[in-house]
């Protein structure tokens, strides 16, 4: 007995399976333990005891449990003197569109004061000839967020232009331009 104790502690329990088989067998017997203090499971406890309704959380009879009401978008305010969005929208649509004439230094030159550092910077070496569009064919929709971002529909012949301008110090440049296809 004395040599099967000192063979357990000083190479089984040294190694790393004598460690791992030591505690697998611990963490049995623990479990075994709980199941027997704890008793027999009952099988009507649990996921097999389903409600036999829909549980609610809310009246049925208190009517729609959505957003109340929306708030109202700020309107965009515009230092004097300045441009609004829809001017600053129509008048960089007019030069984003170009047409087949405009160089690409004419076609950057006139979008630059229109548009915000950030902007004018992805747009440097862009061609306008890669415009997909010749002409405005309806009115503007402006979409105010708050009072310093708005987003801008232009309807053209191919598509719609999308600009997105902000504000910070109440003059309107255009920061972000998207394409959508008809």
């Amino acid at each position: 007995m004395r040599r099967a104790i000192e063979f357990l502690v000083t190479r089984v329990l040294r190694s790393r399976i004598g460690i791992a088989l030591a505690i697998a067998v611990l963490v049995f017997a623990v479990i075994g333990t709980a199941r027997l203090v704890t008793g027999p499971v009952d099988p009507a406890i649990g996921l097999s005891n389903r409600p036999r309704e829909p549980i609610t959380t809310v009246d049925p009879t208190e009517g729609d449990d959505g957003v109340i009401a929306t708030p109202v978008p700020a309107v965009p305010s515009t230092r004097p003197g300045e441009l609004t969005p829809q001017q600053t929208a129509d008048r960089f649509a007019k030069a984003w569109l170009g047409g087949p004439a405009v160089t690409a230094e004419k076609w950057h030159s006139d979008l630059r004061p229109l548009s915000t550092a950030g902007l004018t910077e992805k747009l440097t070496g862009a061609d306008p000839a890669g415009v997909p569009a010749e002409k405005v064919t309806g009115e503007l929709i402006l979409r105010p967020r708050t009072e310093a971002f708005a987003e801008v529909l232009v309807p053209l012949e191919t598509g719609r232009l999308r600009l997105e301008l902000v504000a910070p110090d109440g003059r309107w440049l255009v920061d972000a331009v998207d394409w959508e296809r008809e």
